[in-house]
């Protein structure tokens, strides 16, 4: 039975259960009798396509309890194509299941023919649309952001859509988040990415120096000016310019900036020519610009032309499932940089990782490992080896049921991880039986997660 060719068919009439079995013998069939065993299939198998019949038991003869079957597929499993059966006089049943999330609807009397193009057309869509989602991931990827959750893969979609545009992007987000790899995601997925990608740091330069740093100075301009000298704006000539922490640019630099992104020509310090020059602005800042310009630190004009559109990056501890995914692949990066056997993370170590609130983001978790992959001394991460046990133990939560759900959460995760999301192991590993284990999986929202890696089966 293999996890793209599964079929379940919910339906009470044991002679249309074998008509169905019997004309539709190309996929592997799940029969379900009722909302109790459509529910249990599908958290077992996790099928790609379900037919629904909206007649079921305890009142067949009333659509109410074929809809909330429904209904609760699709809150466990919402990208399962199902395609609702119903009588001649449902049709009205019907357009509501369709309404509320069904794929399809088919009429009784079966035609076998016709059923099976339904079928076969939901199966192909939902490949496509898993395909779909899997070329999100490797496009992250790819742009050297490691993202599968939900909150990243949103980030993404939106820089997949504003990155052939011109338009002007304000990267918000907590210090650490990634923003400049971000913006550099923009510059390669845009016609510019044959051009210059020039980043620069406002709250990094002196304000003394940051002018000449951006606009470039002539000959004489101030003492020690002996040569012409273009700024880093003209470096990025055809290209994409990055500004980050914005919100560090000096009051003063602030209104020769906005007249710049207005009529994209500069002038040097010391010079009175203007000089016209043709790039995309990314800009970023960890800051709240509002408060800024409630407290006239930063001018409302400007942020107005910086943020055409504005990004918000969550961060790392709001990105669910991704803190592992990061942690292991950028685990395998510093053994092979820094010649070491490859290392995993002991069990303890993958817990904390998800538990700790990471107030430094990306950047705090990279400097974490780095010393880690050097100074362990096995093939085994450790809590010491990551100087967490004491952060760990001041960022628990007091509250005993928070902490049990928890650790519940992640003792799952990392089993399924171990097992190869098989559920059998999984069960076996944490020693609770095979319905216990899909209890769990639905108290602690984790069937995507399953799904997702079935489907890449």
């Amino acid at each position: 039975m293999t996890a793209s060719n599964l079929l379940l068919i919910v339906e009470d009439d044991p002679g249309l259960q074998k008509q169905l079995k019997w004309s539709l013998d190309q996929y592997d069939i799940i029969l379900a009798n009722n909302r109790s065993e459509a529910i249990t299939a599908l958290r077992r198998h996790m099928p790609r396509v379900v037919t629904l019949d909206l007649g079921l038991p305890p009142d067949p003869t009333n659509a109410s309890e074929g809809l909330a079957t429904l209904k609760e597929l699709l809150e466990l499993a919402p990208h399962t194509k199902v395609i609702v059966v119903t009588g001649n006089d449902d049709r009205g049943n019907a357009i509501e299941a369709v309404a509320q999330g069904a794929y399809d609807f088919y009429q009784k009397p079966v035609d076998a023919d016709v059923l099976n193009m339904i079928i076969a057309r939901a199966f192909h869509l939902h490949a496509l649309e898993n395909e779909f989602r899997n070329l999100q991931q490797q496009q992250a990827f790819s742009s050297g952001i490691i993202a599968t959750s939900p909150q990243m893969l949103s980030v993404m979609r939106m820089i997949d859509r504003i990155a052939p545009t011109q338009a002007t992007v304000l990267l918000l987000g907590e210090s650490g988040t990634g923003k400049e790899l971000l913006a550099k995601a923009i510059h390669t997925q845009s016609a510019r990415a044959q051009k210059p990608f020039i980043a620069v740091n406002c709250a990094a330069i002196p304000e003394t120096l940051l002018e000449s740093e951006l606009f470039g100075y002539e000959k004489g301009a101030f003492t020690g000016a002996v040569t012409q000298t273009k700024g880093k704006i003209e470096y990025a000539e055809g290209g994409t310019f990055f500004l980050d922490e914005i919100g560090d640019l000096p009051f003063a630099l602030q209104a020769k900036l906005l007249r710049f992104i207005q009529e994209r020509v500069i002038e040097r310090l010391g010079g009175r020519k203007e000089i016209a020059v043709d790039v995309r602005i990314i800009c970023a800042t960890h800051r709240n610009i509002q408060q800024l310009i409630d407290q006239n630190q930063f001018r409302a004009d400007l942020y107005y032309r910086l943020s055409e559109i504005s990004i918000e990056i969550p961060p790392l501890r709001e990105r669910e499932g991704d803190i592992l995914a990061i942690g292991n692949t950028l685990l395998k990066r510093y053994c092979q940089q820094n010649n070491c056997k490859e290392k995993r993370f002991a069990p303890e170590t993958a817990q904390a990782l998800e538990s700790y609130a990471w107030p430094g983001n990306i950047r705090e978790l990279e400097n974490k490992l780095k010393r880690a992959v050097i100074l362990s001394d096995s093939n085994l991460i450790t809590l010491e080896d990551m100087e967490m046990s004491e952060q760990v133990d001041n960022a628990m939560p007091l509250n005993l049921k928070a902490v049990r759900e928890a650790a519940e959460m992640s003792a799952i995760k990392r089993a399924l991880l171990y097992s190869d999301y098989n559920i059998s192991e999984t069960s076996r590993l944490l020693g609770i039986a095979r319905p216990t284990l899909y209890s769990l999986v639905e108290k602690h929202g984790l069937q995507d997660l399953i799904r997702h890696q079935l489907d890449q089966v």
